[in-house]
């Protein structure tokens, strides 16, 4: 998953967009693309050495994420916007964003208009480095699992900026969801792994989250996390816990509203980043 956190600046961006590399000053999308009503689905995707980071596996959800919105992707058209992307020196800087998205498009105004021809969006930009630990806040509002998004990588992400805001008006960097029956589901842009009864656990798609592939690869590479779902209030009390996204990786939490957790990190976190850093270079696409 992306970190709403990390910003960059528009002269550190390079773009392509349907079909050719653009100037950053260039105007691109039309005033009634179909994205300005949040129709359309993304993926950022981590830059190390001029190579992408499980590319695949993030076109795979890209194009799941674009089926519930009728909105077709061409994959074959993404992966050449990506290789041409991938020759400009922005791209050369390690670590980097790589962010894909697919909007639906031109289309009548209103919201059931359809696009006549989806837009694609390849950008890159540096990416910041997170510091060791993260604090996390509870967020006040939460997640619908049964909400018809529920699941997708969308870019109606206007939750996730309000609740990226008030942590960091709270003095944090990432809010927690709990979903509408109370139970731990993720951050604005992160999973979230806890120690709950002896057990690493983290919450299944069941509870409205995103499966993210940091996520994903963990539950491979570690068969002994258990995926569960428990109440949100686990996690204040948990001896260690963690997120992981794209740009954080295995990142441990060292406060949940500003109480401390036992540990940051914990053993089982400490596990889990060395595993991560273990296999980690298998996902790099060559």
């Amino acid at each position: 998953m992306s970190a709403a956190g990390v910003a960059t600046t528009a002269d550190e961006m390079v773009l392509w967009v349907n079909g050719r590399l653009v100037a950053r000053t260039e105007l691109v999308l039309r005033p009634d693309d179909h994205a300005l009503v949040g129709d359309g689905v993304f993926e950022a995707i981590k830059l190390i050495g001029g190579k992408p980071f499980a590319l695949t596996r993030h076109l795979d959800r890209l194009a799941a994420s674009a089926v519930p919105l009728g909105l077709p992707v061409d994959l074959e058209a993404i992966r050449g916007a990506v290789g041409e992307i991938l020759t400009t020196e922005q791209a050369q800087v390690s670590p980097s964003w790589l962010r894909i998205t697919v909007t639906g498009g031109s289309a009548a105004m209103g919201t059931g208009g359809i696009g006549s021809s989806p837009t694609i969006v390849v950008a890159i930009a540096p990416m910041a480095p997170w510091g060791p630990v993260s604090r996390v806040v509870i967020a006040p509002w939460t997640r619908n699992e049964n909400g018809a998004t529920a699941g997708l990588k969308t870019i109606s992400y206007a939750e996730n900026v309000i609740a990226i805001r008030h942590a960091h008006r709270s003095g944090a960097d990432d809010a927690i969801f709990a979903n509408t029956k109370g139970l731990l589901c993720e951050g604005t842009g992160t999973n979230i792994f806890v120690a709950y009864e002896g057990q690493l656990c983290t919450p299944s798609p069941a509870t409205g989250c995103l499966a993210g592939v940091t996520q994903q690869l963990l539950l491979q590479w570690m068969p002994e996390i258990v995926v569960r779902d428990v109440p949100i209030g686990v996690l204040a009390t948990a001896d260690e816990a963690f997120l992981t996204s794209t740009s954080r990786d295995v990142h441990p939490i060292a406060s949940v509203d500003g109480q401390r957790l036992a540990a940051a990190p914990g053993p089982l976190t400490r596990r889990a980043m060395a595993v991560w850093a273990e296999h980690f270079a298998s996902e790099i696409d060559r």
